[in-house]
């Protein structure tokens, strides 16, 4: 219900379940939007594994890391661009108008990154799909929020949030199965248009969002929906409460003119709902997530497992750890509410970060040495720098691969934990290391006994925040804003989510470099730290709250220490509220 408070419990998950049978036009609509986190999911974890190919093809890929990461960060910077304009595309035209948009950039990027003959041309791709997602990001939940009964508003746009991580599943299955292809990376890469191609499809035959068409006059088209999504004893108190919110918002809109940044910020209750949007989409990237999933084969490799095909069958692992916890926040969403659920999901997240610390440290500290015997049967190849330093004795694993040029380490499986030979690293000396010797090469971290370990921290990392970090600030960006700046105000929280990916993507692989990856780790930590700090003081928990229920919570306060404490009931004149364990029909 829109316009009363509806408590939200075990029994909502159950309701949730029950519209496949119930009422499937509404999973109907949750599904074929839901798409949109799919390409959004599907993109964020293809790359990952399709780098490590590309580094192959394009040699100056391998060489510069400063590429690899325009071609990662690339894709962030249209997705920027295209959250940014997406605001305001879905205020003006529509949700469903913009994920069409959406689909048809991210068909477009797919096809030419799938054809890209330089890395030139593979980023412009980049920048299309980036555009794509960007849009996607954020019309999707807005669209299944609006077109949700609120009771069980929670756990579909929680599926948004399962398809972003099934995606990312997905793409590390097509990696996988793409492996020993022809074209391996452009296969990974151009699989993507279908998706797309299947939602224009889908979006065509369904309508636009019931509140959009309120604001927008169109009230019996609207009408018409919402009598397919409500049973029929709910919706009219629903017509009613909707009605009243959407001339309300007119008036409002008369007194005060054009929206504006300067009319958001002078607005009590938008600036408090941007300051817990905006906070939990920005400590969502800087709690290092997609560093997780954009370098989840190379951070395999740090570990201490060589083979590129062995890299991406574990991040297949995390990728479907991410999934499950996906599906754990359909359940506990409206059960255990928001801000409980991100508070949980935050602290097990410092303990995961803990453990790779702990473990990477322990990786760089005890790194296996370099042979000066085992270095000399390839006298031909050594590494420059190890050639001429004067100290060589003193090298280990972790020093060759930090030289310049770019060095490798070439190493026996039996003995790969005590000692091997540091050569330069390009395709020759890989494969006379694999092929010929049959030896282990090396080149993004050394061979470690606790590389298992490390494989353990970031599979606890995944299956604490993929259930409230992950899901959390999408659901509560769908819900916390009111009707007429809800596109603008999604948008820019997608925008400073976005924003901040492509910090952590543009540094990530840099700051490893300079500082080792167990103190990039270590900076995570503090960060997550400070977002618990955040989320206590200024998310306040939406669960089964109707909108205005969330507008006058935070008209009345901006600080929300008590969350642990159940909400007082409310009701709204001409608005019948249902009983707590009403079924929907």
């Amino acid at each position: 219900m829109e316009g009363g408070m509806v408590e939200a419990d075990a029994s909502a998950f159950r309701e949730c379940l029950s519209l496949s049978y119930k009422n499937p036009y509404v999973l109907r609509l949750a599904f074929s939007a839901g798409i949109g986190g799919l390409l959004f999911g599907y993109d964020t974890g293809v790359i990952s594994g399709a780098l490590l190919y590309i580094r192959d093809d394009f040699k100056a890929v391998d060489r510069e890391t400063w590429l690899q990461e325009a071609i990662v960060s690339m894709a962030l910077a249209g997705a920027i661009i295209g959250a940014s304009v997406g605001g305001w595309i879905n205020d003006r035209f529509g949700r469903k108008k913009a994920i069409l948009i959406a689909d048809a950039l991210f068909f477009i990027g797919s096809i030419v990154m799938a054809a890209a003959t330089s890395p030139a041309i593979l980023i412009v791709g980049r920048v299309f799909v980036g555009l794509g997602v960007g849009m996607a990001s954020m019309a999707s939940p807005l669209y299944i929020s609006e077109a949700s009964p609120t009771r069980v508003r929670g756990a579909l746009v929680s599926l948004n949030g399962f398809f972003i991580t099934g995606g990312q599943f997905l793409a590390y299955c097509i990696n996988l199965a793409f492996t020993s292809a022809p074209g391996t990376w452009r296969w990974m890469l151009g699989v993507a248009a279908a998706p797309a191609f299947i939602q224009i499809v889908l979006m065509l035959l369904l309508p636009e969002s019931p509140r959009w068409l309120f604001r927008k006059g169109r009230e019996e088209d609207a009408k018409s929906i919402l009598r397919k999504i409500y049973p029929p004893e709910e919706v009219d108190s629903e017509i009613n409460a909707l009605k009243d919110s959407v001339e309300m918002e007119i008036k409002d809109s008369e007194s005060t003119g054009k929206v504006s940044i300067i009319t958001l910020l002078k607005t009590k209750t938008v600036r408090r709902g941007l300051y817990a949007g905006m906070g939990l989409q920005i400590f969502q990237q800087f709690v290092g997530i997609n560093t997780v999933m954009y370098y989840s084969p190379t951070i395999v490799q740090l570990a201490g497992f060589a083979s590129n095909r062995t890299a991406l069958l574990l991040s297949l692992v995390t990728a479907g750890l991410n999934a499950f916890g996906s599906i754990l926040s359909i359940y506990f969403i409206d059960r255990t509410g928001r801000k409980k659920l991100v508070l949980f999901s935050l602290s097990g997240v410092i303990v995961a970060l803990v453990v790779l610390t702990v473990v990477f440290h322990e990786s760089a500290t005890h790194s296996p040495m370099v042979s000066t015997l085992d270095t000399s049967h390839y006298s031909n190849y050594t590494c420059p720098d190890y050639k001429s330093a004067g100290t060589s004795a003193n090298w280990d694993c972790t020093k060759c691969l930090k030289a310049t040029p770019d060095c490798g380490f070439c190493v026996s499986q039996v003995n790969k934990l005590l000692h091997g030979a540091c050569l330069v690293s390009n395709e020759t000396t890989k494969d006379m290391c694999q092929n010929n010797e049959g030896k282990l090469w090396y080149t993004e971290g050394c061979p470690s006994k606790s590389g298992w370990v490390a494989l353990i921290g970031l599979s606890l990392y995944i299956i604490f925040f993929s259930p409230g970090m992950g899901t959390v600030p999408w659901v509560v960006n769908s819900e916390i804003y009111p009707l007429r700046y809800r596109g603008i105000c999604g948008g820019m929280a997608s925008t400073s989510n976005w924003i901040s990916n492509l910090i952590v993507a543009q540094s990530f692989l840099s700051l490893t470099q300079a500082i080792g990856t167990a103190y990039t780790f270590m900076i995570f930590i503090f960060i997550t730290i400070a977002a618990i700090i955040f989320v206590i003081i200024f998310v306040p928990e939406t669960k089964g709250l109707p909108i205005e229920e969330v507008e006058n919570m935070l008209d009345n306060r901006s600080l929300h220490f008590k969350f642990w404490q159940r909400k007082r009931r409310t009701s709204y004149p001409g608005v019948e509220l249902p009983h707590k364990n009403h079924q929907i029909n």
